[in-house]
């Protein structure tokens, strides 16, 4: 069971993915904006965090990037959540320093396998 945490600006997507987290016994840790991310990967020290990449004010790049500077944060693996599936979205989000990406809509088991990956375990039966 890995710690998680979920920074998502948008209330449906970040209650979607807590319910699909929790029922694969995972803890889960929820945010509504990048600030309050931060400070929770800080004192909570997820396994990995996942990262909405559009939201107000500071958005999802710019969040990995302080999480990359932050000698208490910087380890933790950062799965990005985006809508952006352009050419050169890839690049700029790994570049932001995120390990890898998911595109929204996602579906639930990609979401899971993908997740299981970056934690090192075996993919949730199916």
């Amino acid at each position: 069971m890995a710690k998680i945490l979920v920074i998502e600006d948008n209330q449906h997507n970040l209650q979607l993915a807590r319910v699909v987290l929790e029922h694969a016994a995972h803890r889960v840790s929820t945010a509504i904006d990048a600030l309050v991310g931060l400070a929770l990967a800080r004192t909570e020290q997820p396994d990995l965090v996942l990262m909405d990449i559009q939201m107000p004010g500071m958005d999802g790049l710019a969040a990995t990037r302080a999480l990359r500077q932050d000698p208490l944060t910087a380890h933790m693996k950062v799965l990005a959540l985006t809508g952006l599936a352009m050419s050169g979205d890839e690049e700029r989000i790994l570049a932001a320093g995120c390990d890898a990406y998911i595109t929204k809509p996602y579906d639930y088991r990609a979401l899971l396998d993908k997740v299981a990956e970056m934690l090192g375990e075996d993919p949730p039966p199916r």
